[in-house]
């Protein structure tokens, strides 16, 4: 017959509530970080993140350990699950952070367009989860096409045009006004495809600037490649849901959705704006997956 054991008592015989902290299970963690800073990497194909993985998903002293060196780095974890291994986005301080200003010049880009390409990437996000229940699956994939995108775009400005015109706003604003107002103006203006001789899209022209806000989010693991139709042909990665999720209650995408020309297949509501506020407005640096500078 065992004696009973009170294990409420100190010194009674139980387990130290935390193991040790050793410098092996300190490089195991920040391995798995690291991992999760490889987009593209997906742990089916690594069997070292996968074993990684399933121990941050059974020991829980060793997730905190590995959640511990993210936030140490300025990173917030979304999920660490199989299908989308360590994914994390990077706090607004962290050296990790990727702002506009940074992606323009990445991309080659004039700093006017800066508002135009945080315009395009927040159309992405809006056009890959049109409808709460999208953005709630984890099994949904969302597709777009970069003809597709522009063209979304154009009939929010028509959208926005009316309701100026309505309200009886000036017509021709400073180009660099904040606001989805000001955009519409500086969209529609812009040539979709510009023109060369030998029928390239121009950089610079609303479809250059929408491929290279779709080849910036396939670099960064966010999107996969699927075509060339229509321009290009993009399905998203659970990443990318994620990262749409964590951005979904931002002002910016509030306001493009608030619009009401989100397609959708079957006619059924799109995602539901913010409550309405005072503070709608879309800085020049917004836009996913950025922080404003």
């Amino acid at each position: 017959m065992t004696d009973h054991v009170d294990r409420s008592e100190p010194g009674a015989g139980a387990a130290p509530a935390t193991a040790a902290v050793t410098p092996a299970d300190a490089a195991d963690a920040a391995r798995l970080v690291a991992f999760g800073l490889q987009p593209k990497l997906l742990p089916a194909r690594d069997q070292e993140y996968a074993d990684l993985l399933r121990r941050y998903r059974e020991d829980p002293p060793f997730a905190r350990l590995a959640d511990a060196v993210a936030a140490g780095l300025g990173l917030i974890v979304l999920e660490v699950s199989p299908r989308a291994g360590m994914a994390v986005t990077a706090a607004e301080d962290s050296v990790f952070a990727v702002r506009m200003g940074d992606y323009a010049r990445r991309a080659a880009t004039d700093s006017g367009d800066r508002f135009l390409h945080g315009l395009a990437h927040l159309a992405v996000a809006a056009m890959a989860y049109p409808r709460p229940e999208d953005l709630a699956d984890d099994g949904y994939i969302g597709r777009v096409t970069v003809n597709g995108v522009d063209a979304f775009v154009r009939q929010a400005c028509r959208r926005l045009e009316e309701r100026a015109e309505q309200q009886g706003e000036n017509t021709d604003p400073a180009t660099d006004a904040p606001g989805l107002e000001a955009a519409w103006r500086i969209w529609v203006r812009r040539s979709a495809t510009g023109a060369t001789k030998d029928a390239r899209r121009l950089p610079g022209s609303t479809t250059g600037i929408v491929g290279k806000a779709a080849a910036f989010l396939t670099e960064s693991g966010f999107l996969q490649r699927t075509g060339d139709d229509n321009g290009g042909t993009y399905r998203t990665t659970a990443r990318y849901q994620l990262q749409v999720r964590d951005m979904a209650g931002s002002a910016a995408l509030a306001e493009l959705l608030d619009l009401g020309v989100v397609p959708v297949t079957d006619g059924t509501a799109t995602l539901l704006p913010a409550e309405e506020t005072d503070d709608l407005d879309l800085v020049a640096d917004a836009g996913l997956p950025f922080h404003s500078s």
